[in-house]
Parts: structure tokens; sequence; C-alpha cells
């Protein structure tokens, strides 16, 4: 992944702003890409800059050991954000693109977890809807190879569970609420015309 070593650079977003609507219109595409994620990118780079020790890490490694208690806070914050909204972005398509993603081992495992797809995204949905504050809903592929939903808070990750993020919502204000005003429900349920089927994790 290009952004994963110091010092880190925005990936460029895959598509033009306007390529999500109506779902996501163009002016939350442009502040969300290249003003929230890159504030996360130009801090973290601030917080590594007097520690070359910790430079030569990756990004994993950086958000899944022990840190210095000097930088931990920081590192922690603007890592996981680096991290949890290269995936986010890294998942979302335009509509005609999202509807063509089909993967059949995750529909299978969807089937094994969850009773369905359709009954997957009810409860997917709905964690993220009812996640107090700012933060993700991750759908997270576990050490033991089986898929579960998670919550994470502000600039939380799932790589400290030595877990993969498979489909990741953002829901922090920022990335809905010039359109959606205070309507996350309606957010949330459109976000997944965009969504790309992403693939597993290779030891599956």
């Amino acid at each position: 992944m290009p952004y994963n070593t110091y010092p880190y650079e925005l990936p460029p977003l895959c598509y033009p702003y306007d390529a999500f609507e109506p779902y996501i219109d163009a002016e939350t595409m442009h502040y969300h890409h290249d003003k929230h994620f890159a504030a996360y990118i130009d801090n973290l780079n601030k917080a590594l800059e007097p520690h070359p020790q910790l430079q030569k890490l990756t990004l994993e490694q950086l958000l899944s050991r022990s840190l210095p208690p000097a930088v931990r806070e920081p590192i922690l914050r603007n890592g996981g954000g680096v991290y949890n909204h290269c995936k986010f972005f890294d998942g979302l398509a335009p509509v005609r693109l999202a509807a063509t993603s089909r993967n059949p081992t995750l529909n299978a495992m969807l089937d094994k977890h969850f009773g369905g797809l359709e009954a997957f995204k009810k409860e997917f949905s709905q964690t993220a809807i009812d996640l107090f504050g700012s933060g993700w809903a991750c759908l997270a592929l576990t050490r033991q190879g089986a898929l579960k939903i998670i919550t994470l808070h502000n600039q939380e990750t799932v790589l400290p569970l030595g877990a993969v993020p498979v489909i990741l919502f953002d829901v922090w204000e920022h990335a809905y609420y010039l359109k959606y005003k205070n309507d996350r429900a309606g957010y949330v349920h459109n976000l997944w015309n965009l969504i790309v089927t992403p693939k597993l994790h290779e030891s599956l």
C-alpha cells in the first residue's frame, strides 16, 4: 500500500468527487478526503518526525504494538485515522461498479455467520446507526477465520485484535453531515449502494 511507510502521503481518490452522487455529494467527498483524511496524514508525520526508530515500522506495525508513552496517543489517534480512512475510501466505488462487485466466498461466510446477506446488512447497519459518538462500524475477519461485526470508537482499529477489516463504515459526522445533517440512518442505508465487495484475507 502506498501510504504504508513514513513519510506518509495522501492516496489519491480513485474517482471524481461527484462519482458517488446522489448518495455522497461532491462537496463531502472533497472535504472528507482532501481535508480530514489529509489532516490525519500530516499529524501522523509530525508525530513520527522526531522518532527515527519508529519511522521504519509499517503503519500496521505501529498500530499493533506497544509504543513509547510520549507518542502513543498521537500515533494511535492519527495512525488509526490514516488506516481507517484508507480502507474506507478503498471500499467505495460509483454505483455501477459497486453493483458488479460480487464475492461468492464472502457471501457464503455471511450465510454461515449471519444467516445471509440481508440479515447481515440489517445487523451491520443498526450497529453503525447506534454507535454513540464518532467512530466506525467494521466487519472484521478474525485470526480464527470468523466474521465479526465490531464497533470502533474515534480512530480505533481492529489491528490490536489480530483482525483485518473487510467492510468499514465511517460514521463520524464529517462523513455525512453536509448532505444528511443528523440523519445518520439515511447515510448508512445509502452507503450500501457504493460498497465494493472486497477480497477476503489470503488465509481463507
